[in-house]
């Protein structure tokens, strides 16, 4: 690009200077919105993951398999046509069969961290109150390496567990509810009509008033009694160090250990598709911004090349290639892109700064929750690109017409 055609150039878009400034008015708009939409957008979805990733295990081990055992007929005979009516399991005490083995396999595997937790459901009797809750047991030790509960405690500790096994951790909804306090004794009754005295030793707030006020964690051994399952778990969560392998090993390990193994991804596949199909909606909406403002270059470039199609051909006819002559008007969108970003984004950050301050209440929660802004460089980079892209769009049409000026019929016009 020579001096002489960028100075063509700028000369061409300051001639026309009202319509040179609303279409880049219109390009630093769309480039700002662009950029504040999607980093909320993006924002949103990252903190999501992050919230599904952090607060749920990356992969659970169940205690079922994921397709029923075959019969010893069907087994038998693999190629005959078969009907099994009323066909009744054995009954049997549910739960994982010698899950220690499973955890000497799992904690074997490199960046995996693995725990036992039995879950049953059980009420607690309270000065004449009743409250159903789920009961959660686990290995005060393990737990805090496979579960963030310990993050929420805002009295007392998840280890406080470890010094009393008669104690309990419950909710803040829930000692709220009862008018609860640690050092206070409860009654919880299970499903099998076992009933114990536990000490409050903790309390948690998580923020979810569900939670906080239907779940409470005791030690493993306290709710295998209660539930009479002896040396059963029936639940094993596991924590990698790269959450995102969760999909691959679940495999690897349902195929060693038989059991049904669902990774986060799996469990959460609805969500994730149905934030794919979220972007896809934003993208295309935000783009719809720029490409309105796309018809703002289009229309002052087409206007130029009308307006100067007497000094097009006197430029061909001095010399100038059709390719320069496209690359003067080409330049002109390049240049109004480059200045919409330059100022687009900036204005573009005060927006998203301006978001971040926002914080929100939503149903179900106890505290205001600020609004999730990615501050990623990918944010800036596809907003720039975006821009850029519709500005040398809008000039392409209007350049190419340019470059098939016909000197001759142009200057004899002129002259008739």
């Amino acid at each position: 690009m020579t001096p002489i055609l960028s100075g063509i150039a700028v000369r061409h878009l300051l001639a026309r200077k009202r319509q040179t400034l609303i279409s880049l008015l219109g390009i630093v708009l769309g480039t700002a919105f662009f950029l504040g939409i999607s980093a909320m957008m993006q924002g949103s979805e990252a903190d999501f993951i992050h919230r599904l990733i952090d607060n749920s295990p990356h992969i659970t081990i169940e205690d079922e398999y994921r397709n029923p055992h075959l019969q010893p007929i069907a087994q038998l005979n693999p190629g005959a046509v078969i009907q099994m009516h009323r066909v009744k399991p054995e009954t049997e005490t549910r739960g994982i069969r010698h899950f220690e083995q499973a955890l000497d396999y799992l904690r074997s595997l490199p960046g995996v961290k693995a725990s036992p937790v039995l879950q049953g459901q059980g009420l607690m009797s309270f000065a004449g109150k009743d409250e159903a809750l789920s009961l959660n047991g686990m290995v005060p030790k393990d737990i805090d390496q496979v579960s963030t509960i310990g993050n929420y405690m805002s009295d007392g500790t998840i280890r406080d567990l470890e010094d009393n096994p008669e104690g309990v951790i419950i909710g803040s909804e829930l000692a709220r509810v009862l008018s609860l306090e640690r050092g206070e004794s409860i009654t919880i009754s299970a499903t099998t009509g076992q009933t114990h005295s536990f000490k409050i030793v903790g309390i948690f707030h998580t923020g979810r008033a569900a939670f906080d006020e239907g779940q409470v964690f005791l030690a493993l051994k306290r709710v295998q009694a209660l539930l009479d399952r002896p040396n059963r778990a029936n639940e094993i969560i596991v924590k990698l160090n790269d959450p995102y392998a969760a999909r691959d090993l679940a495999s690897r390990i349902e195929a060693r250990l038989q059991y049904k193994s669902v990774s986060w991804q799996e469990a959460s596949e609805d969500i994730m598709s149905t934030l794919e199909l979220r972007n896809i909606i934003m993208y295309s909406v935000v783009s719809a911004v720029l490409l309105v403002a796309a018809f703002g270059i289009y229309n002052v470039i087409s206007t130029v090349v009308m307006e100067k199609q007497r000094d097009i051909a006197i430029l061909k006819s001095m010399g100038f290639h059709a390719r320069d002559i496209q690359l003067v008007f080409l330049t002109e969108g390049v240049l109004l892109g480059v200045l919409g970003c330059a100022l687009g984004l900036p204005l573009g950050t005060a927006i998203m700064y301006g978001l971040g301050l926002l914080h929100f209440k939503f149903p179900g929660t106890t505290q205001l929750t600020p609004m999730p802004i990615d501050w990623g460089w990918r944010q800036f980079a596809i907003a720039a690109l975006f821009a850029l892209i519709a500005a040398i769009g809008a000039a392409w049409l209007p350049a190419r017409k340019a470059s098939r000026v016909k000197p001759v019929d142009i200057l004899r016009g002129a002259g008739a």
